[in-house]
């Protein structure tokens, strides 16, 4: 993020995606709900797209540090601390970051409808989809491509399901158990 009042404006943005949906982001609204005084949005962020990529910026650096942090178990990756890795990222994605999850979700309808968001958003998915890869094929998968998009499908559905679908949100147990059932299906 390049400066406070950036990641300021990000962070409020972030929280209005959450709250109240693609409609309720606007200049005004994220000024308020970051405490600034009015146009200090439109001065950091002139177009609405503009406040769009800075939310996505923002959404990228803060998963991605908790990304990394998920993947700092000491020793070498193998299947169980795999499954463990992923169901502690999912749980705190449901929990925890339920927040950034939900504003993760606006911004990716958004993008199906923005190229220009589009081209965005799918950079900054790489930066998730890539590591799955390097990550499955250091466990043994035959197919790491196929099987890291798998896992990062698997992973979305989860966290739709439970914040936007129509299922039943997961215990920790319930993750645990689908992470590792899907792990030995790819990984026999």
């Amino acid at each position: 993020m390049k400066s406070q009042r950036a990641e300021l404006v990000a962070e409020a943005a972030i929280t209005l995606l959450a709250e109240r949906g693609m409609r309720g982001l606007t200049h005004r609204a994220v000024d308020e709900e970051a405490g600034l005084p009015p146009g200090s949005t439109s001065n950091l962020a002139r177009t609405r797209l503009k406040l769009l990529e800075l939310a996505l910026e923002r959404l990228t650096e803060l998963e991605g540090a908790a990304f990394e942090s998920a993947l700092g178990v000491p020793g070498p990756i193998t299947q169980d601390s795999l499954a463990e890795m992923t169901t502690r990222a999912l749980w705190a994605q449901l929990t925890t970051d339920r927040r950034r999850t939900v504003a993760r979700y606006e911004l990716a309808l958004e993008a199906t409808r923005r190229p220009e968001l589009r081209r965005v958003y799918d950079e900054a998915g790489a930066r998730f989809r890539d590591p799955a890869v390097q990550i499955l094929a250091a466990v043994g998968s035959p197919d790491p491509v196929r099987h890291g998009r798998q896992m990062v499908a698997f992973g979305e559905g989860v966290m739709f399901d439970a914040i936007a679908g129509a299922g039943t949100e997961p215990t920790l147990d319930d993750l645990r158990l689908g992470v590792r059932e899907l792990l030995r299906g790819m990984l026999r």
